[in-house]
């Protein structure tokens, strides 16, 4: 659903995530009701001051400050969750001037799982959880590098998926979808120098684009030809490996699973813990 456009000057140094589409609204927030939850709301509170709690889609989430975020994380390991699935940060930077940042926990023995958010400044650090969860080490590398979000006391804070020089943040909501200047550039002047820009051309930063008469970039699935050739349009049936089965992988079948009776798991579904 699109809305009026609007032109975007200077895009670089505004959000423009308003502009033609259409905002979802936020999922409704409901109290939470479960015993269970609400004890390890409570003892997040004795240690840390929880400015909200509420259930989202049966997944309880809790807002604390950025300051005490990592001691809700040990409160709440306490408790059980043990394992951190996710954390990453949304952009609200032209709304509020910052980003929210959340962390997804889960915890096996209850079957339960808790967010816990909080908010920072544009140019404010958030402590790294890196000593509590082995899985945070990446997640928080690949939040600087999209979102420059600085965690601190992190053992090797890089980036993880864009070069070192790269320029900006990519989940930003003001860099450009394409990517900016320096993005269409990048390989041809890391490669082979400026100067070479006229004979290459600027890099496709368009991943939905194909141009199937290219002969050297795309892999034309179904009328193939020798590299750098002419295109034909001579079809060649194409064959998936899925059909029929495979040599390595077999076709699971719902009768032929199996579920372990000395899984923890199943134990405290049948009330034996």
């Amino acid at each position: 659903m699109f809305r009026r456009y609007q032109p975007k000057d200077n895009v670089q140094k505004k959000a423009y995530y308003t502009d033609r589409f259409l905002v979802v609204p936020e999922v409704p927030k409901n109290p939470v009701e479960d015993a269970v939850s609400l004890a390890h709301i409570d003892a997040v509170a004795k240690g840390v001051t929880v400015q909200e709690s509420y259930m989202q889609r049966d997944n309880v989430v809790i807002i604390v400050d950025s300051k005490e975020a990592k001691k809700a994380l040990e409160l709440l390991k306490a408790e059980g969750y043990k394992v951190l699935t996710e954390m990453s940060a949304v952009d609200w930077l032209a709304k509020k001037g910052g980003f929210e940042v959340f962390y997804q926990l889960l915890n096996i023995t209850a079957a339960k799982r808790i967010r816990v958010k909080c908010f920072i400044k544009e140019n404010e650090a958030i402590e790294s959880v890196e000593s509590l969860f082995r899985s945070a080490d990446w997640a928080e590398r690949e939040m600087y590098d999209m979102f420059g979000i600085i965690a601190n006391n992190h053992p090797h804070l890089k980036r993880i998926l864009l070069p070192d020089d790269w320029h900006d943040y990519p989940l930003r909501k003001t860099y450009p979808l394409h990517g900016d200047e320096a993005a269409n550039w990048y390989e041809v002047d890391l490669i082979y120098g400026k100067e070479y820009r006229d004979v290459i051309g600027p890099e496709q930063r368009d991943a939905a684009f194909v141009d199937e008469n290219d002969t050297k970039n795309f892999a034309r699935i179904g009328h193939e030809v020798g590299y750098g050739e002419q295109p034909t349009r001579d079809l060649t049936p194409i064959q998936y490996q899925e059909e029929g089965g495979t040599i390595l992988v077999k076709k699971m079948k719902p009768e032929e699973t199996k579920i372990r009776a000395d899984r923890s798991w199943n134990k405290h579904l049948e009330g034996k813990e």
